[in-house]
């Protein structure tokens, strides 16, 4: 698409609503699972897994979502297999099924920082422009965590927060391998601009991806944004 001198590039907006839960374990392991319930792919989850050698892997339920998700964080491998995730029977969590792995998360009360982000309007919230706020302010209280950044290709990723709740405890195997037991996410997760915060936790989210027209999803129509 061509511009005309001094126009400004028409931009869209890719927006991901869910929840990302992100966990340390004592075998070294972090992982961040994310179960979207409203997406440009539908409804899906995906889970990055960064090894205690450094190994990063994408566990991603489509060659689409892959794909996307692959241009956008950096990983080291990239396996296309089922990924379920589904509330746990008779208490709160996640119980989170692929073929390499197994994982099981129990979720607590919601945390200072969930009861402060409850305040905010959700409008507000998730607004892209709300991150130019919150990211000086992230970058301070929560080593690793930003609320904005590159997400490749010329694009740029904000996170809106909406509440926060602890995770109590997390078991499970990962390639056959016993994970241990619940830790903090440390050091800090290597796949994109922003880690998870070192306290295990359950966040609700909305992600939003800031493109030009021409990087939106084939057979898509994202929602238009002031350039």
């Amino acid at each position: 698409m061509l511009s005309r001198p001094g126009s400004v590039a028409a931009m869209t907006r890719l927006r991901f609503e869910g929840h990302i839960a992100g966990v340390g374990t004592t075998s070294g392991l972090r992982a961040v699972v994310g179960r979207w319930g409203s997406s440009p792919f539908g409804n899906f989850a995906d889970v990055m897994v960064e090894t205690a050698d450094g190994h990063r892997v994408l566990l991603a339920p489509t060659q689409q979502v892959a794909e996307f998700v692959a241009t956008t964080y950096r990983f080291d491998e990239v396996r296309v297999e089922p990924v379920d995730v589904v509330e746990r029977a008779g208490e709160p969590g996640w119980s989170v099924e692929t073929p390499s792995l197994r994982l099981q998360l129990a979720v607590g009360g919601r945390t200072p920082l969930g009861a402060l982000l409850r305040l905010v309007p959700p409008r507000l919230a998730t607004a892209p422009a709300w991150s130019r706020v919150t990211d000086p302010v992230a970058r301070v209280v929560m080593r690793g965590v930003r609320t904005r950044g590159s997400a490749g290709g010329g694009r740029t990723e904000v996170y809106g927060a909406t509440d926060v709740r602890r995770i109590t405890s997390a078991q499970g195997s990962f390639d056959g391998v016993d994970l241990g037991s619940l830790a903090p996410v440390d050091p800090p997760c290597r796949f994109g601009f922003s880690s998870s915060p070192r306290t295990p936790a359950l966040t609700a989210v909305v992600t939003t991806i800031l493109t030009d027209e021409e990087q939106a999803l084939p057979g898509r129509a994202p929602d238009s944004v002031p350039g």
